[in-house]
């Protein structure tokens, strides 16, 4: 191999590597997101793309109906590691997410979230 070839392939290596890192450091920064499923269900936790969609320290957001006035809805965060199938990681199929994206830092969910120290 020439010097010219071998510098190439450096050159080629160091821009997969940083580019990688990035990447990586980008999934790992970003707070939680929402995912919205193709069967209704919606996910709220941290979400990374790479390699595949990946939902981290999730919560199932459920609606449930108040107490005290039953024509009136009302949210709950249940963690899905209270969940009776419980998985560390959950794996979405994107053939099934109708959307996802990052949650808003004064969101309800978001302020519910930081107030519970997660």
């Amino acid at each position: 191999m020439s010097k010219k070839n071998i510098v190439i392939l450096v050159i080629a290596v160091l821009v997969v590597v940083g580019i990688s890192f990035l990447i990586y450091k980008n999934n790992k920064e970003q707070g939680y997101s929402v995912v919205y499923l193709s069967t209704g269900e919606v996910y709220v936790g941290k979400l990374t793309t790479i390699p595949d969609l990946q939902l981290e320290n999730g919560y199932i957001l459920q609606v449930i109906k108040d107490e005290k006035d039953p024509t009136k809805s009302n949210f709950q965060l249940q963690p899905i590691k209270d969940a009776l199938w419980a998985p560390k990681t959950l794996h979405l199929v994107k053939d099934n997410v109708v959307f996802y994206g990052p949650l808003m830092s004064n969101s309800k969910i978001a302020e519910t979230l930081a107030g519970q120290g997660k």
